[in-house]
């Protein structure tokens, strides 16, 4: 399943890691690890952030996903089911319809 991950990264961690030189090691190996079928960086809530689109085929692997990215940088998950069209098609919509319309 797709799942998109929006991730808040809190400023000061960040920038402990800026100044120290390791921001880069840092973010270069939760993504190794991580795999992500894309990744953007971005502003989240003021903060800086990231959002990743990463498969994730079992939930118990949350953890995985999540865990490198609180305990590095303490920062804050969210995860959001995301489908493509072809996905759309395949959830049988218009059945829906006729059943709960």
């Amino acid at each position: 399943m797709r799942i998109l991950m929006n991730v808040t990264i809190p400023t000061d961690r960040f920038n402990e890691a800026l100044r120290n030189g390791t921001v880069g090691q840092k973010l270069n190996h939760i993504l190794e690890e991580l795999k992500p079928e894309a990744v953007f960086f971005t502003e989240q809530d003021g903060s800086r952030g990231a959002v990743l689109v990463v498969n994730l085929d079992d939930p118990a692997k949350i953890p995985t996903l999540a865990e490198p990215w609180f305990l590095t940088f303490d920062a804050k998950v969210k995860f959001q089911i995301a489908m493509t069209p072809d996905d759309l098609k395949r959830a049988g919509l218009e059945e829906l319809g006729k059943k709960w319309g």
